[in-house]
């Protein structure tokens, strides 16, 4: 299946970039470690774990879709998905061959990042709650590669994928109830928000972390997570241009 070829090659990319895989990889675990000494200048009794995990799966959401997004726009300016097209590859077999291309790094950086803030910090949770924990955060890095992989189809070359950086981590960040409860804020905003994967993903995260969290009460949540994925893959197999 031509799908799974443009896969091998994506992969194939990755491992063969070594600035591009030690950046996806150790980024996060400095990132998080820094979080960690920022944490530690907090007076005792601040409830950390409440952003730890949340600040985590940001750092998983941002790399994966700002790494991906250039990659993909680098693929483009080197001709290489112009070529796809005039071997007859589609468009869907061609983002679906990405986005399976970039699975397997993107869960790598959930496993990773996840297993640090949880040693760093010294969390305890149990075992459900830490699958459930790594679910979300790996829904969270695939829908961010598929971001990645959308907004790179409006973009000619690196420079103007750095636009989009501002327009839709800024407002993810303030708006998911990351920092502060979205129901304090306008109700334009906290509707806004419910446009971010992050929103959904801290929602499953701060019930799963609070006391008798119950994946449950939030199912819908993590429902919706999976299924953004899902729409942004459809629209960027119908976003892509076939000649620059």
């Amino acid at each position: 299946m031509r799908t799974f070829t443009v896969a091998g090659r994506a992969a194939k990319q990755i491992l063969r970039n070594r600035r591009f895989l030690a950046l996806s990889i150790f980024a996060p675990l400095v990132l998080v470690y820094f979080v960690k000494i920022f944490f530690d200048t907090f007076p005792e009794g601040f409830d950390v774990a409440r952003y730890v995990v949340p600040i985590a799966a940001f750092l998983v959401h941002f790399l994966a879709f700002v790494l991906c997004a250039i990659a993909l726009v680098q693929e483009r300016t080197a001709g290489t998905m112009e070529r796809m097209f005039i071997n007859g590859f589609r468009r869907v077999e061609i983002i679906g061959g990405y986005v399976l291309g970039f699975l397997g790094l993107a869960t790598f950086q959930a496993i990773v990042v996840l297993a640090e803030a949880i040693w760093l910090f010294e969390l305890d949770y149990e075992a459900g709650t830490l699958a459930t924990l790594f679910a979300v955060v790996w829904l969270l890095a695939i829908a961010s590669v598929m971001l990645g992989i959308f907004v790179s189809t409006f973009a000619r070359h690196e420079g103007q994928v750095f636009p989009f950086i501002p327009l839709i981590i800024v407002p993810s960040v303030f708006l998911s109830g990351l920092l502060v409860d979205v129901s304090e804020l306008p109700s334009w905003a906290e509707w806004l928000g419910h446009a971010f994967p992050l929103f959904y993903a801290n929602a499953v995260i701060q019930e799963m972390i609070g006391a008798g969290g119950v994946l449950g009460d939030v199912w819908g949540s993590f429902a919706i997570l999976a299924g953004y994925g899902i729409v942004l893959l459809i629209l960027a197999s119908l976003t892509l241009r076939e000649v620059e």
